[in-house]
């Protein structure tokens, strides 16, 4: 199933997206169940899915306002250097651990939302990522059972204001601008993506491909990314892991190449979609 979240007639809510449209389940399931990080922490994953199966679809995609697929998430955890084109390319030395940092939920975008520019800065960077969202949380999840704590998976455009990023040792700075966390355009639960090692991820900018890998190419993958957040933080239901980027960011590229007002930003993934947003400038909307 794919699981939207959204906003109609100024109200927020969440869905299944089907061929004809969006199978409405905003608080139809049970009261008070209104988003889709309520539906995953109650569990009622399969119980959406039953709900909407050969139900016609309430309304059209044209008729709402995509929202970050999980826009309240508690926790937005982000993995650096995860593929080995990545991390040679940024010539850093090999890490027996994962390179954590965080972003914050408040920074993010839906698909087809603008992508900001910000004021103080022309170093904006293009991550294309695979999102993991959790469904079941834990502490201390063992990597042999850590699949089975994940509610489905989506693209992420992790945007990263590089001149930031370098202000300090710490990437937080350069990777939690408002406006700059592609996420979307929806969640695909398990039973259709399969293995996710099998995935294709492709970023292109203004239709040119910049990054294009596998996620089998993970150094360290989902598994073993859960077990170990898991085991200094415990993961709850809704709770977002970013699994890096591969090889080929604007940043390392010579000359760097930096993106810029009126570009377009995909982000494609095999059985997940494409993340589609154009930048704009910050000021234009301040």
């Amino acid at each position: 199933m794919k699981f939207i979240s959204f906003v109609r007639l100024g109200k927020c809510g969440f869905g299944i997206l089907a061929d004809d449209g969006i199978v409405d389940l905003t608080e139809r399931l049970a009261p008070g169940l209104a988003s889709l990080k309520a539906l995953i922490a109650a569990d009622m994953l399969q119980a959406a899915a039953s709900f909407a199966r050969g139900r016609p679809a309430d309304f059209a995609l044209s008729d709402v306002t995509l929202l970050p697929v999980v826009p309240d998430a508690g926790k937005i955890l982000c993995v650096g250097l995860n593929y080995e084109t990545h991390r040679a390319e940024t010539k850093r030395p090999d890490n027996k651990h994962p390179t954590m940092f965080t972003r914050y939920a408040d920074s993010q975008i839906a698909h087809g939302q603008p992508m900001l520019l910000p004021a103080v800065s022309e170093k904006l960077d293009f991550e294309g990522e695979m999102a993991v969202i959790i469904g079941r949380g834990g502490r201390c999840i063992p990597e042999e059972q850590a699949l089975e704590h994940v509610a489905g998976y989506a693209c992420y455009n992790d945007g990263t204001i590089r001149d930031w990023q370098r202000h300090t040792h710490q990437f937080g700075p350069g990777k939690t601008f408002p406006g700059t966390g592609g996420f979307g355009p929806f969640m695909v639960t398990p039973d259709e993506v399969g293995d996710y090692s099998r995935l294709t991820i492709q970023t292109r900018l203004n239709g040119v491909v910049m990054q294009d890998a596998t996620l089998a190419d993970l150094i360290f993958p989902v598994e073993r990314l859960i077990a170990y957040i898991s085991s200094y933080t415990p993961l709850s239901a809704g709770d977002v892991i970013l699994t890096g980027t591969p090889g080929g960011v604007g940043d390392r590229r010579e000359p760097p190449v930096y993106m810029k007002v009126g570009d377009v930003i995909e982000v494609e993934i095999s059985r997940l979609g494409r993340l589609v947003n154009t930048v704009v400038a910050e000021t234009a909307l301040l």
